[in-house]
């Protein structure tokens, strides 16, 4: 399917970077951008408010730089907009991200029109998440350009849906920009996402594990130690969303992770850990199903290197 405008040309590789709370920072979005990647981040990340616009600022001065002294054009960037009630700050993000002209808009649990009229008013582009088909059909009322299925597997916030239902359902009325999310963590699941009948591939889990992520040096050596997709708990305990978590992480806490309480949805919270002391995601670390093939913590352009490397090969082997 054809990619929006401002991603034509502009990839190295047909993946975007999922935006990442807390971890998700200017240095990690520079970094993945300038590898050739879409790069994102929450728009709540920036604390306070005020540092919404530097951050955008920072980013567009510092890959306008890298493209004149290269002559190499990078990856466009997102922001991630949380669209739920408990989010207090979304009028003033969405004023700073289209007096910026934010190239890419993600929105997460609701499209709502305000921001997609707002993006498209500049000529950016809306990305949205979506877990289940009566989800995908709302966003594209609202006049999406992209939906982002996030599946079974996929780290934080996700859906149960295997992504080979979800994909087939979505193609049956949606013709436009599918980025898949759920344990991708090597090239060749970015091939096979576009096999499914994605465009991109959105990946969160592999890249907290670099050296430009702000994530502390625990979280990332639990991601290499994680052994497999056992080592990840689903739960909504912590926000009020069901989302997947290190187990590890969990037991360190207090908690035991096989008798998890369920939390009040309406009561739900980024910031704090629902019915709980901890806090996600700052105690409590969001982490996809991917995680066993997490094996160290390289800088991400190394991590870039490789997944196309292995995307490359795997489309070497389907041609033999």
């Amino acid at each position: 399917m054809p990619l929006p405008k401002v991603l034509e040309g502009r990839l190295r590789l047909p993946v975007i970077g999922s935006p990442l709370f807390i971890v998700s920072g200017p240095e990690l979005v520079i970094a993945q951008c300038k590898a050739g990647i879409v790069g994102s981040f929450p728009a709540l990340n920036a604390r306070p408010a005020d540092q919404l616009e530097q951050w955008i600022v920072r980013i567009k001065t510092e890959l306008a730089q890298f493209e004149k002294e290269t002559g190499r054009r990078p990856a466009p960037f997102a922001v991630n907009q949380i669209c739920h009630s408990s989010n207090d700050r979304l009028a003033h993000d969405n004023e700073v991200c289209a007096r910026q002209e934010v190239p890419i808009i993600i929105t997460s649990l609701r499209a709502p029109k305000e921001v997609v009229d707002s993006t498209h008013s500049y000529g950016g582009v809306v990305l949205h998440d979506i877990i289940n088909i009566r989800h995908a059909k709302k966003a594209i009322e609202e006049g999406v350009d992209g939906l982002i299925p996030v599946c079974a597997g996929a780290g934080g916030h996700a859906g149960v849906i295997s992504p080979f239902a979800l994909v087939a359902e979505l193609r049956t009325f949606w013709k436009g920009t599918i980025a898949l999310s759920g344990s991708i963590a090597n090239g060749r699941s970015v091939l096979a996402a576009q096999a499914l009948g994605a465009d991109l591939a959105y990946m969160g889990t592999r890249f907290i594990a670099t050296k430009e992520a702000n994530a502390p040096a625990v979280y990332k050596e639990a991601l290499v130690e994680a052994a497999s997709g056992g080592d990840i708990v689903y739960t909504n305990l912590f926000t009020g969303v069901h989302g997947n978590y290190l187990r590890s992480s969990v037991a360190a806490s207090g908690l035991d992770p096989d008798n998890l309480p369920q939390s009040d949805k309406s009561k739900m919270n980024f910031g704090s850990g629902g019915n709980t002391k901890q806090k996600a995601w700052r105690d409590i670390w969001g982490a996809g199903q991917g995680v066993g093939q997490i094996a160290d913590a390289p800088s991400v352009e190394e991590l870039v290197s490789r997944l196309e490397a292995e995307y490359r090969e795997a489309k070497r082997a389907l041609a033999a």
